[in-house]
């Protein structure tokens, strides 16, 4: 009997592994752009490069606020695991256009936008993330989010 995982189980786990590397208070999260069954890049959420983490900086400036999960994310000192993959990608000269991406939550609003713009054409996921405009937008592009385990 074959144990090995499935490509989407396998680049999740990817995914999963990269999101150890987050800085983030709130939530860990990981991507991880692949392309033709090899990786592309890979992001996790944190400040940006060389400028101090929120708990190098003494807490979350949004869970101090008490903003909910999914909102006014322009507030986050960090940037999300997805605009940081696809900096990467563009930072390696690598096109990820008809790309996969790995993330281990369902992208926000602003990440769904980079996203469609960047040429990815499919997204799977692990875990749900409370901002329905993003889930509208990628449906609109012809997107679909798809949970692990439903692919």
């Amino acid at each position: 009997m074959d144990n090995r995982p499935g490509w989407d189980e396998y680049f999740m786990e990817m995914a999963v592994l990269t999101a150890r590397r987050s800085t983030c208070l709130r939530r860990h999260v990981g991507a991880v752009i692949v392309q033709d069954k090899h990786i592309i890049a890979t992001g996790y959420n944190g400040a940006p490069r060389g400028l101090a983490h929120c708990g190098e900086r003494g807490g979350c400036l949004r869970q101090k606020l008490g903003i909910p999960s999914g909102q006014k994310h322009e507030l986050c000192r960090a940037l999300h695991a997805e605009q940081n993959a696809i900096i990467q990608a563009a930072t390696l000269g690598q096109s990820i256009e008809g790309a996969t991406i790995y993330i281990t939550h369902q992208p926000c609003l602003i990440c769904a936008k980079m996203i469609i713009n960047a040429g990815i054409t499919r997204i799977v996921v692990k875990e749900g993330y409370p901002d329905e405009m993003s889930v509208d937008i990628l449906n609109e592009a012809g997107l679909k989010i798809v949970m692990l385990g439903e692919a």
